[in-house]
């Protein structure tokens, strides 16, 4: 069965146990999903109101382009599993001879640079998300404008989570160009996304509390 059709215990149960998959790219992806959704719900909460008549085609827009992000990030729950088997069977390769070395290391190589890209697309989905967070915030109900900056926070972690998974491999990866390219991605994202989710949770907080 695939993770996401899961029960949110049966997934949490899974997630607690022993086996390596689902992990935290799993569950970053989750959270992403569940910000994209939160953002969804402020556009379903504002469509139809005559106070918001003048945006209801944005946010029919926003909501289309959410409903879209959050199936991709579902669907990268699974895919973060997938990739690790690739991985697992790697670090399982014979050693004994000079041959076999080169031949894991090789796999692996290619394995660790496999388990890498899901993460880095975890964390392109969040940067979306907190995109269209900072949307829902300024053009959707004042009602749910909590629940937008719960959206850009619950991207914000998820893309900080699936930029720890990018990390993790990188650092046990042999070329090390490769290693700095895809570091540099991740940071980039950080760099430029994380301020974003923050300043979105500064306003909300400031206009929240007066």
């Amino acid at each position: 069965m695939e993770l996401i059709n899961l029960s949110c215990e049966a997934f949490l149960e899974d997630l607690a146990g022993s086996a390596p998959a689902p992990g935290g790219g799993g569950a970053a992806a989750l959270v992403g999903a569940a910000g994209a959704a939160l953002g969804n719900m402020v556009g379903s909460l504002t469509i139809g109101k005559k106070k918001y008549a003048a945006v209801e085609a944005d946010i029919l827009i926003l909501n289309r382009r959410a409903a879209a992000l959050r199936k991709r990030l579902e669907g990268l729950v699974q895919a973060d599993a997938d990739a690790f088997t690739p991985l697992a069977a790697a670090y399982k390769l014979p050693k004994e001879t000079p041959e076999q070395q080169a031949h894991k290391a090789a796999v692996l190589e290619a394995a660790l640079e496999g388990a890498c890209a899901v993460p880095l697309e975890i964390m392109s989905a969040c940067c979306e998300g907190i995109t269209l967070a900072a949307e829902y915030a300024e053009k959707g109900s004042v009602m749910a404008v909590s629940d937008a900056g719960c959206a850009a926070l619950f991207c914000k972690a998820a893309l900080q989570a699936a930029g720890l998974n990018v990390s993790i491999n990188t650092r046990l990866m042999a070329d090390n160009a490769c290693a700095a390219a895809l570091n540099a991605q991740a940071d980039a994202m950080l760099a430029e996304f994380v301020p974003q989710a923050d300043q979105i949770y500064e306003k909300l907080t400031h206009s929240l509390r007066g």
